[in-house]
């Protein structure tokens, strides 16, 4: 009743190369967006990798107000409890480095005065004074609050160049940092809102 054979004439075998090449540009579309949303495993690395590591860090009030820099080694977890500590989003992003969809975190529109701390350490990593509004759907601040608290590093992921930011008391990734940013610096330092834990002032 059916044929079981496909069709030999010349109209069969262009109908056939061309569903083969349809067929191939939606599965490379598809790995494309799968490599886009995975997670990099550059960044799985546990901070246990490097334990105990002295990092110097400065540590802010709730208000903002710096207090001291202090030495203390590199917070050191597995995995598997980061995974029991964060949601699965904050944990893919921060421990992973994926990134959240713009305009879907908390903090890319939030306007109060306050402090922004690191997710997974509290560690104090960005003031309202240097946020300002960049139309990304990201968070983005001109510079962090103390430069000793963050840690800058090449990131070569998606076929680009780019500078990836981290927390340097815990690794967590936190974002990118452009040089599209305003005046005084011209940086942006474009942060996932996952990575970020607001504490409004008081006053």
């Amino acid at each position: 009743m059916f044929e079981s054979q496909p069709g030999n004439d010349p109209v069969s075998r262009r109908l056939t190369r061309r569903a083969f090449l349809f067929t191939s540009i939606a599965a490379a579309a598809g790995v494309g967006l799968l490599t886009i949303r995975r997670p990099h495993r550059a960044f799985a690395e546990d901070a246990t990798s490097h334990p105990g590591e002295p990092v110097v860090i400065v540590l802010f009030s709730d208000d903002g107000k710096r207090l001291r820099k202090i030495t203390m080694p590199k917070l050191a977890r597995s995995a598997d409890e980061w995974q029991k500590q964060l949601s699965p989003s904050a944990y893919n992003i921060a421990r992973l480095a994926d990134t959240e969809v713009a305009y879907s975190g908390s903090l890319w529109n939030q306007h109060k005065r306050g402090l922004y701390r690191c997710i997974c350490c509290d560690t104090a990593l960005f003031s309202s004074d240097t946020k300002f509004e960049s139309g990304t759907g990201w968070p983005s601040f001109w510079a962090p609050i103390a430069r000793e608290n963050v840690v800058e590093q090449r990131d070569t992921s998606l076929g680009m160049v780019r500078t990836a930011v981290s927390c340097k008391l815990c690794d967590a990734h936190l974002g990118h940092l452009f040089n599209d940013g305003p005046h005084p610096t011209g940086l942006r330092y474009c942060m996932n809102s996952a990575s970020l834990r607001f504490v409004p002032h008081s006053a």
